[in-house]
């Protein structure tokens, strides 16, 4: 298939301007005649409904938590970018656009991106009139900070609860149009699959989690903001309830998967403490902001961290990227400390752990306060301490966290952290207006592949999610509803609802009829290892063809050998996990097949046979500068389409942190 990505004409600063001159509209009687429905209600999910609902259209909102409050953006900690060049350290939309791609190893859409730096400024407009309390500085201007992968500071925050607080911002937006009667809320339903009349989504099915029934919800246009897939390695920093299933099933009805292997390897977690682990637990990637990187100069050292001499260890990325130092992407970085853990300079008793020392920041930022408050003798002691109470300002509730979670005192010990699966570059694969493949089905935030490349940068999911609600769909979808205005509510009695509806019914009754011995944790754990050591940090060939093989056999014994307790028409939280981990099966296959198609080295997709002699990824632009788009054919088997990047507004080069 020829790709349309309907990207406007014209220069790239203005495309989206012009867009916007000439998009049809939908006048406000029309659209209270028209219904959409949104799965989700995280950052991208919130906003988008609340958006939609203020400009006049009847909202449906599905989310399987209890209360859109419990969706996982709430767990982002460390910031949000936005090119307001407050720090007037030479920011512009250009250069969040530029460092985008570049973090994203070239593997993104221009146009896409460079909207995306372009609406950045109004998100942080919009979530100050939300009340969202970002830190300030003394003068009462919004505060930055420095992420991965940029020589500016760009990053508002709030504390280390950025997520928590733009989602409650979302969240009072969202409410307010359920109480105005513009938003009808579901909590604790789930999709289950997508309804197509004629070629367009027209609803879904939905399954009430608490009495186990099946719905039939009808809407002009769906749309997909259900988040990542991280969780098909079984430990990611995700919440245990991420899945991958609302935008699976809209890939096997058409919609094609987009660059499924490109996973993101978050470089500061706290590392896995045992077999009885269900999930990681990420330190922001702010504390590079402030904090160093090392290992010590010994293979298999011993000693505490504090009785190594500062000659006796190395700053590794400091060493490696003197022009980005600590503040390296994060693929860079993941990559950078499991070399060091493979070479046999890991740290804590697993030995695949790097300290993250603060020591130099609360002398640095002590010796600030002294100043400010006229001081004079003070005690390196009385310095230290006061360095402490402005880290504890900036970062005291991550400190809090990590000391409850280790029983280690990070302020006086170095923390420990390693690598863990985070973000998923990969989803549905959409084009300018956020559409899938499916006419009417539309992608937004993390579900979607848009914006990120081979690799994110930290701080840029939330202007992801915040930019597609709040900024971009409320324009793109009138270019397709206008055209539906005539359509009638189609009612769900529609023999496409009620040949959907029973071909959900039959899945879930062949779940439950399995009836062998074995647990859904168990078969999502052993999923879970075949991905991480053969598709994770680092794959091979090898690794991938035996990947494959293995998760065939395991979806088989799945089919055959899965128990699940309790019985359909109830509460049954196992029964949820098993239809999302069979769902992981399959997804965890496509991931492989990807990544063994992709024979070059690019952001976080990381093939052994395909780097530099200093260990650096090493792309293929001549042959693989594109995204991949694959389409469900039939079980285990997929086409491959290919959309190629091209590049006229940045010149591709060896993406280079040194």
């Amino acid at each position: 298939m020829a790709f349309n990505s309907k990207i406007p004409a014209g220069e790239l600063e203005k495309k989206w301007e012009d867009y916007k001159s000439h998009v049809k509209l939908v006048n406000p009687t029309n659209k209270r005649k028209l219904e959409i429905v949104i799965v989700g209600t995280g950052l991208a999910g919130a906003s988008a409904a609340a958006s939609l609902a203020e400009l006049g259209y009847k909202v449906k909102a599905f989310c399987f938590q209890d209360s859109p409050r419990r969706a996982h953006s709430i767990a982002a900690q460390g910031g949000i970018n936005a090119a307001k060049n407050y720090q007037n350290d030479g920011d512009s939309v250009y250069r969040l656009f530029y460092d985008t791609v570049k973090g994203g190893d070239y593997r993104s859409r221009e146009a896409n991106v460079y909207r995306l730096a372009d609406v950045s400024a109004n998100i942080i407009d919009q979530c100050v009139a939300q009340g969202v309390p970002f830190a300030r500085e003394y003068g009462g201007l919004l505060s930055n900070r420095s992420f991965g992968g940029t020589q500016v500071q760009r990053t508002f925050y709030a504390a280390g609860q950025t997520g928590q607080q733009l989602l409650l911002g979302a969240y009072s937006a969202l409410e307010r149009q359920v109480a105005l009667g513009n938003v009808k809320m579901y909590t604790r339903h789930e999709m289950l699959d997508v309804v197509t009349i004629d070629g367009k989504a027209r609803g879904i099915i939905a399954r009430n989690l608490i009495t186990g029934e099946l719905e039939r919800h009808f809407g002009h246009a769906v749309l997909l903001c259900s988040g990542g897939y991280g969780n098909v390695f079984y430990l990611s920093t995700n919440a245990m309830g991420c899945n991958v299933t609302a935008i699976w099933k809209a890939h096997k009805k058409g919609a094609y998967f987009g660059n499924p292997c490109f996973t993101q390897i978050h470089p500061t977690c706290i590392p896995v403490s045992g077999e009885y682990q269900s999930k990681l637990t990420l330190m922001s990637e702010s504390l590079r902001n402030d904090g160093r990187i090392w290992v010590p100069k010994k293979q298999g050292d011993t000693r505490k961290p504090n009785e190594i001499p500062e000659d006796e260890r190395d700053y590794y990325l400091e060493r490696r990227y003197p022009a980005f130092g600590n503040l390296v992407p994060r693929d860079v970085a993941s990559r950078a400390a499991k070399e060091r853990c493979d070479a046999g300079y890991g740290v804590g008793s697993s030995k695949m752990a790097v300290y993250l020392d603060f020591t130099d920041a609360f002398e640095r930022y002590g010796n600030i306060e002294v100043g400010k408050k006229g001081l004079d003798n003070i005690s390196k002691e009385k310095i230290i301490e006061l360095g402490k109470d402005v880290v504890k300002e900036k970062y005291g509730n991550l400190f809090d966290m990590y000391a409850k979670i280790t029983g280690e005192n990070p302020y006086e010990v170095p923390m420990r952290i390693y690598p863990a699966v985070h973000y998923t570059m990969g989803g549905l694969w959409v084009d300018y207006e956020l559409m899938t493949t499916i006419d009417g089905l539309y992608c937004l935030g993390e579900a979607n592949f848009s914006d990120h490349g081979a690799n994110r940068l930290g701080a840029s999911a939330l202007m992801q999610g915040l930019a597609d609600g709040y900024f971009v769909i409320p324009y793109t979808i009138g270019n397709y509803l206008a055209d539906e205005i005539r359509t009638a509510e189609i009612p769900t009695s529609h023999e496409a609802f009620a040949k959907t509806e029973s071909e959900v019914k039959s899945r879930i009754d062949q779940l439950m009829n399995i009836k062998g011995t074995k647990s859904v944790e168990s078969f999502h754990k052993r999923l879970g290892k075949i991905m991480w050591d053969k598709c994770g940090m680092a794959r091979n060939a090898e690794g991938l063809k035996q990947a494959i093989t293995e998760i065939q056999a395991l979806k088989k014994e799945f089919w055959s050998d899965l128990k699940i307790p309790g019985t359909i028409n109830e509460f049954n939280p196992e029964l949820d996990k098993a239809g999302r981990v069979a769902d992981f099966i399959e997804l965890g296959e496509l991931m492989c097949k990807d990544a063994l198609d992709r024979n070059e080295s690019c952001g976080g997709h990381f093939r052994e046979e395909y780097q530099t002699p200093e260990g650096e990824a090493m792309r293929d632009d001549e042959n693989y500068q594109f995204v991949s788009a694959w389409e469900f054919k039939n079980e285990s088997d997929w086409e491959l389409h290919k959309e190629d990047l091209v590049y006229e507004n940045i010149k591709i080069a060896a993406r280079s942190y040194k």
